[in-house]
């Protein structure tokens, strides 16, 4: 699954477009190098996130297409 779609299907951004830019900013890296949107997700991937001063830093659990917004928070672990 490209990263931009995993960011928003497991809700760690609200919307695509949003992760799309992010990821064009530089300000999304997966397993500490900056990641392209299209970036192919895997299981255990660690991906580090920047929100102004404030770092979210989680570790891919689940990869999948179609999630309930109860289930998302089961795709990731926060480290």
């Amino acid at each position: 699954m490209r990263l931009d779609k995993y960011l928003k299907v497991s809700r760690l951004i609200k919307r695509r477009t949003i992760a799309n830019d992010a990821c064009d900013a530089g300000r999304v890296l997966v397993n500490g190098k900056t990641a392209r949107a299209s970036y192919d997700v895997k299981v255990n991937d660690v991906i580090e996130l920047s929100f102004g001063s404030n770092t979210l830093k989680v570790k891919v659990n689940l990869v999948t297409e179609v999630v309930r917004k109860e289930a998302a928070a089961e795709m990731y672990t926060v480290l």
